[in-house]
């Protein structure tokens, strides 16, 4: 399982912990000779180790917000090779659409055990029509609904849903008053019109109900 950063703050532990290290690059390339020194060579090995352990921060700040409860989890469907649809594409046909691969399916398994031994409490789980979204909710969440603004605009095709997708789906969360959490299986194309930020697949965003982003997590 691997994480992202939260965005509390654009100038976050990540950022930090990385500019630290390229510091500490630096340090090595002014003096190359010392860091043939098994000491230095010790020293430096577990200085990288503790400015990154806020990976683990980072996971453990986003389970106590959703533990919190009233948070919007916008989860982009799990990995399912390829980009956009095919030509046939057909919405009743998952053989005529792109689906997870083993690795994908792998994916929402884990995303779905996140939830379960963190005792993360669900309202609600809704997904995109999409056979890749609807799978990934089945297996990470086993209950879920579909909801047509939560489907693709990527296609040129479908390109002409985008505006009323987005404020059916705004008008939707203003009116959600569940106390534990929304689950939202989508796109890319979706989050990124709604939020303004890419996601990779499985990744998961958490927002308040005013949309605000609270922080990101990746679980491969």
């Amino acid at each position: 399982m691997s994480s992202k950063n939260l965005n509390r703050n654009p100038k976050g532990h990540n950022q930090w912990s990385i500019r630290t290290n390229i510091e500490i690059q630096k340090i090595i390339n002014s003096k190359p000779s010392y860091w043939t020194n098994k000491f230095f060579k010790t020293f430096f090995f577990i200085s990288l180790l503790v400015l990154n352990t806020n990976l683990s921060h980072s996971e453990n700040s986003f389970v106590q917000d959703l533990k919190v409860g009233k948070k919007i989890v916008f989860l982009r469907h799990a990995i399912a090779p390829g980009n956009g649809d095919p030509n046939d594409f057909d919405i009743n046909d998952c053989k005529t659409q792109r689906n997870l691969s083993q690795k994908g399916r792998s994916q929402s398994k884990k995303i779905g055990n996140f939830f379960k031994i963190n005792n993360i409490k669900i309202d609600k789980v809704l997904s995109s029509e999409w056979c890749r979204c609807k799978e990934t909710a089945k297996i990470a969440f086993e209950n879920f609904q579909t909801f047509n603004a939560l489907n693709s605009f990527y296609e040129t095709r479908f390109a002409k849903n985008k505006s009323k997708q987005i404020e059916d789906l705004k008008n939707f969360i203003n009116n959600w008053d569940g106390d534990s959490n929304l689950i939202i299986v989508t796109h890319f194309v979706v989050i990124s019109a709604l939020l303004n930020k890419g996601t990779s697949s499985g990744e998961m965003i958490i927002t308040d109900k005013k949309l605000n982003i609270l922080g990101n997590l990746e679980i491969n």
